[in-house]
């Protein structure tokens, strides 16, 4: 990239396709893999002030490397923040962003509707450091007021969230939680970059895996913490360094590749995933569709507010509780069974048993996560396909609706 371009103009398409390009004296027009895992000095003087931050370069490719960097710089563009640091999944992203500043004897608010292994971190990993925990129904302003009516640390929230897709109202809970000090983290990965923008809505700090959306088509791991020059050079840098959560170049490149095309994938997801719950809705095989998109959603107008979509994630409770979601699932010829999402392809997952197979079976229930729900991850196949496969998968639920 010419240094003397004014970026501050580029609309999010242009940061999303040239955003940090640094090319090599061989003036690549893809971004370049720098695969080493050190570099040389030029003096023993050099190789010291690099390594007091006194002079720009790298010095190990755990501290980071050029392609590394060049994703930084342009998720740092997408986000509108002052500074990123790439890791190497989104679970490290999650963990770092914590981790990296807490201390013994603070305080821990967060949403009780989480991922898994977010639940598992806030539950079972931060009391072990003496850290206060306290989850809340994240769709209750109310219950937030309460929890944060003493001085807490961090704030943590995924909205929506995995896999019942609940809205927290980012704004109204950053506001409560700066009042006591708090830092306030929201893991954005169900709306992508390309539909909320937690920093704009009051967020302090936003994660990421890059695993899903942003690479977009199952190839690789990664993660992404973005917030304040001083959250990311003063407490995530030295925990990063030190620690060793470091993404790889490859993965690095292979992020960079997907942000080219962010944008208009997550069109056609969201096209996709709105067009497959208006279907579900007429489902006399489904009891429940969640979708944010949707009138029926209890949280829609906040969904209005802070999101353009209503992603590219559907979740749905089938009738018959497992058994009737294992029949569906298990007769699908298109969409695949995975855990993971924000595929190109479609994927479909029975939470319960894999993704939150930990949570205890009580905070399950509270969670609005019961034996019959599904959670779907729409792709960019053709539409029509797609309803096609669950509208006969289905069928085996209610093998005799057509009669």
């Amino acid at each position: 990239m010419k240094r003397d371009v004014d970026t501050s103009l580029w609309g999010q398409a242009t940061k999303l396709v040239r955003g940090g390009t640094e090319r090599s004296e061989y003036g690549e027009t893809s971004e370049a893999i720098y695969m080493n895992s050190g570099f040389c000095y030029e003096s023993a003087e050099e190789a010291e002030l690099r390594f007091r931050g006194e002079v720009p370069g790298y010095v190990y490719a755990r501290y980071g490397g050029p392609t590394q960097g060049m994703l930084e710089e342009r998720l740092r563009m997408m986000e509108g923040a002052e500074a990123c640091r790439v890791v190497a999944s989104g679970m490290a992203a999650v963990f770092v962003s914590l981790m990296a500043g807490i201390r013994p004897g603070d305080r821990v608010v967060a949403s009780r509707a989480l991922f898994g292994s977010c639940h598992y971190i806030i539950t079972q990993i931060l009391p072990r450091f003496q850290v206060e925990t306290v989850l809340v129904d994240g769709r209750d302003l109310g219950a937030w007021q309460k929890a944060l009516g003493e001085k807490t640390a961090y704030v943590f929230l995924e909205s929506p969230s995995n896999p019942t897709l609940e809205l927290v109202d980012i704004a109204a809970v950053s506001a409560m939680a700066h009042e006591v000090g708090a830092c306030v983290i929201v893991d954005n990965i169900f709306a992508t970059p390309i539909l909320q923008h937690p920093l704009v809505l009051g967020a302090d700090v936003v994660v990421y895996s890059t695993t899903k959306h942003i690479d977009g088509q199952g190839r690789s791991l990664g993660g992404a913490i973005l917030g304040s020059k001083s959250f990311i050079e003063e407490v995530v840098t030295p925990f990063h360094r030190h620690s060793g959560p470091a993404m790889s170049p490859f993965n690095a490149w292979l992020a960079l590749k997907g942000l080219e095309t962010l944008p208009l994938r997550v069109e056609r997801h969201c096209a996709n995933a709105l067009a497959i719950a208006r279907y579900l809705e007429t489902s006399p095989a489904i009891e429940r569709v969640i979708y944010p998109g949707l009138p029926s959603h209890p949280q829609y107008e906040l969904a209005k507010r802070q999101m353009s979509s209503g992603g590219t994630m559907v979740a749905f409770v089938v009738k018959g509780g497992k058994v009737g979601a294992f029949e569906a699932m298990d007769r699908l010829e298109i969409i695949d069974i995975s855990n993971n999402l924000g595929d190109t392809k479609s994927l479909i997952t029975h939470p319960a048993t894999t993704t939150h197979r930990n949570v205890d079976a009580g905070m399950r229930a509270e969670m609005g996560l019961s034996e019959g729900l599904l959670r779907l991850s729409v792709g960019i196949e053709d539409v029509a396909d797609l309803i096609r496969d669950l509208d006969q998968a289905l069928g085996a639920v209610l093998p005799s609706r057509g009669a």
